[in-house]
């Protein structure tokens, strides 16, 4: 669904006239920003599968703290695979990467741990490998990567779309303050009851994501 017609929808639900573009009116403007932060809530509730994508970097020999473009410092990781070996990469933490490299001569060769160091100038994750690469590896990492705000009419969200536009009106109803509060609470509980049943969809995609085992 793009931005626009999003808007549209929370406008009709609230018996307001819709527009032609988002910038038509304050109020259009307004309902804007509540798709903008009601997208932003429903993409950090789940591991949607609409927002699964695999970032590679390519390493270079002797370099180890690489930017993983796009990610803007918003991304769960869900496997790190090196292609050029066919292994899987482990995380560590900071301070085990930490001890690895404060020896005089760090172990080089294919990498097969990884841990988060940092953000670029520019906004991205960026992240250390070890051993140091000793040449050319690709290294692959599984993740899901949220969408910056929606600017023009025409930008599209591939998370479900009910869920964003229930949620938005929900909180333009709050906005308004009708029925002391009474109307708000039940738009919150149909936005909830929308993002559960997507979630539950979506989840069925990827099954093996919800058994526990120790």
């Amino acid at each position: 669904m793009n931005y626009l017609v999003a808007v549209n929808k929370v406008l009709q639900r609230l018996r307001e006239r819709p527009v032609e573009a988002i910038t038509d009116t304050e109020y259009s403007q307004l309902i804007g920003l509540f798709i903008n932060d009601s997208k932003r809530e429903v993409e950090e509730s789940w591991n949607w599968s609409a927002l699964r994508t695999t970032l590679t970097l390519v390493t270079s020999a002797g370099v180890f703290n690489y930017e993983l473009n796009g990610t803007q410092n918003d991304i769960n990781v869900l496997s790190v695979t090196n292609a050029s070996t066919y292994s899987f990469l482990t995380y560590q933490t900071a301070r085990w990467f930490d001890t690895q490299y404060l020896s005089s001569a760090p172990a080089t060769g294919a990498p097969t741990y990884y841990s988060f160091n940092g953000v670029s100038s520019d906004g991205d994750t960026k992240v250390d490998l070890f051993p140091k690469p000793d040449g050319v590896y690709t290294i692959r990492f599984n993740v899901v990567a949220r969408t910056l705000d929606l600017e023009a009419d025409a930008d599209n969200f591939n998370v479900p779309a009910n869920p964003v536009v229930m949620l938005a009106y929900a909180k333009a109803v709050e906005e308004r303050g009708e029925d002391n509060g009474q109307m708000g609470n039940t738009a919150y509980m149909v936005a909830n009851k929308a993002l559960n049943d997507a979630i539950q969809l979506d989840a069925n995609k990827h099954p093996e994501e919800l058994i526990w085992t120790s």
